[in-house]
């Protein structure tokens, strides 16, 4: 099943942040979004998760639930300061099946505990979150991805102020899905990562510059056109009339 985006358009804080976008997103794929600052990278996949409306156009998940799809926000939306040990946030990704205020059970701690090995994070299961490095962070983050064990993954910015080691293993992980036929969806800024590990890649800039392979999507041509794009974008007046900054 592809999810496809039919002519969206989304607004962020009332202001256009997407503009007028369509494509597919193939099923077992492994997709980059790629853009400069501003082009609206992270609201298109807040849409495509349900948490923010279109303004029009529309996105059709064909047959997939929201249960399907795993959600890995920037870290700087999360809130690491609640009480929350690394074993418990891991097990939250089994609240599709449990509820938030179902037990996990035996078996479901299980699996938390597999995953947390999987990242190289096992001694750490009982340790607050608040105490963690972000690269460590970032691990139990995927740990709870493999915990929900989506059909659909979408990362924004997975990789940002993480440490090298931790991205070379979690790049490992990303490998693994493709391999499993799981589509994977991530916002991305650096074109080698992306090159190598991605396939296909959406260049927008609000609106779509290219989509495509890789290879042909990130040319130094169609990476100009997004920066002039993007600015061109920053220097008009917003849909909505309304001064302020941009998504």
């Amino acid at each position: 099943m592809s999810i496809v985006l039919n002519n969206l358009t989304v607004s962020y804080q009332r202001h256009p942040a997407v503009h007028h976008i369509s494509g597919r997103f193939a099923e077992g794929d492994a997709t980059a979004i790629c853009g400069p600052n501003g082009a609206g990278k992270s609201t298109l996949l807040k849409a495509m998760i349900g948490a923010l409306t279109p303004d029009s156009g529309n996105v059709d998940l064909n047959g997939y639930r929201r249960a399907d799809i795993a959600y890995l926000p920037q870290q700087a939306e999360i809130d690491r300061s609640m009480p929350v040990s690394v074993l418990e946030l891991v097990g939250t990704g089994l609240w599709h099946k449990s509820g938030p205020f179902g037990r996990v059970g035996r078996d479901g701690m299980a699996r938390a505990i597999d995953a947390l090995e999987q990242v190289g994070l096992a001694d750490f299961a009982l340790r607050p979150i608040a105490a963690l490095s972000s690269g460590q962070f970032q691990r139990v983050l995927f740990a709870r991805i493999l915990v929900q064990d989506a059909k659909v993954i979408l990362l924004d910015e997975p990789f940002n102020a993480v440490d090298a080691k931790t991205t070379e293993d979690l790049l490992k992980l990303v490998a693994r899905w493709r391999e499993e036929k799981r589509t994977v969806i991530a916002v991305l800024h650096d074109a080698l990562q992306v090159r190598a590990h991605f396939p296909h890649t959406l260049l927008m800039a609000r609106e779509v510059i290219a989509w495509g392979d890789s290879t042909m999507v990130l040319t130094e041509d169609n990476l100009r056109r997004a920066v002039e794009t993007a600015a061109h974008w920053q220097a008009q007046a917003p849909v909505c009339g309304l001064d302020g900054a941009s998504a």
